[in-house]
């Protein structure tokens, strides 16, 4: 089954409509079974949603607004016959505009459950961070999916507090774990989150390295916001997944070659079974 990860930097990219279509376009070609959002926003001051269509709240689940990007695609899905269930974790207030959050959407139902992974936890500040869990089903099994966004390595707090923590909330997971998202560490740089990661109690692998077969492999190749004055290929957005499951492909998505670029960050799909 595919699946998919993008940071898609809503609302902030040049013709944000335009990149929302073509997000929608790829997931219709693709089929993707579950896919992770990042930096899904709405505005502060725009108008809540009642019963927005397959959604799925979690406990102190903050509205969902009528701009909310996940919201506007799972319309534009919606539109096009491919109905998809999600959920939406509020994670800070971005760029003083924007409540800020993370985004699942999956062809199966989905049981979502927040944690605030960060030492920050005032949504005010940028640096609190929020896993979002849900519980769902791929290829007809059951799974633990998890869409992430991290800090940045710091020597305290940042992102090993934050992988701790992520650590203890699924630490009695009973079903397969496929984590998803923007880890902000590089894979080439050692002994920082990457490793943490890797080596990690939760026993994931990286679907990169697993892959049969890979088509690319970084995901930020300039400066970006966060990462100001960056001149490296970078790959900082990931899918792990437990031992248990197999990844045959692993590949490279919206970087302007078969797909067009529509956010600072490329995405990243694998097929796992």
């Amino acid at each position: 089954m595919k699946v998919l990860t993008l940071n898609t930097h809503s609302w902030l990219e040049n013709e944000p409509l335009e990149k929302l279509h073509q997000l929608a376009t790829q997931i219709t070609q693709e089929e993707y079974a579950l896919i992770a959002l990042q930096e899904v926003n709405q505005r502060i001051d725009s108008l809540p949603v009642v019963s927005p269509y397959n959604f799925h709240p979690s406990e102190k689940q903050l509205p969902i607004h009528e701009d909310n990007f996940a919201y506007l695609l799972v319309q534009l899905l919606k539109e096009q016959g491919h109905d998809y269930h999600w959920s939406w974790a509020y994670n800070h207030i971005g760029y003083s505009t924007y409540h800020e959050g993370v985004a699942l959407l999956s062809k199966q139902p989905i049981h979502p459950k927040t944690v605030v992974v960060s030492e920050e936890q005032n949504p005010n500040d940028y640096r609190t961070r929020v896993l979002l869990i849900g519980q769902t089903e791929l290829a007809g099994k059951p799974i633990t999916a998890v869409c992430c966004h991290y800090s940045w390595w710091l020597e305290t707090g940042g992102f090993s507090y934050e992988w701790k923590q992520t650590e203890q909330a699924l630490q009695n997971h009973s079903s397969p774990l496929l984590l998803m998202g923007d880890f902000n560490n590089p894979a080439s740089v050692a002994k920082t989150g990457y490793d943490l990661v890797l080596t990690s109690s939760l026993q994931l692998q990286d679907s990169f390295l697993a892959a049969d077969q890979k088509v690319g492999e970084h995901t930020v190749e300039k400066a970006i916001d966060g990462w100001g004055e960056n001149q490296e290929k970078l790959r900082i957005d990931y899918i792990f997944a437990s031992q248990e499951l197999s990844v045959s492909s692993y590949q490279i998505v919206f970087d302007g070659k078969s797909t067009p670029v529509i956010s600072d960050h490329f995405g990243v799909s694998a097929i796992i079974q």
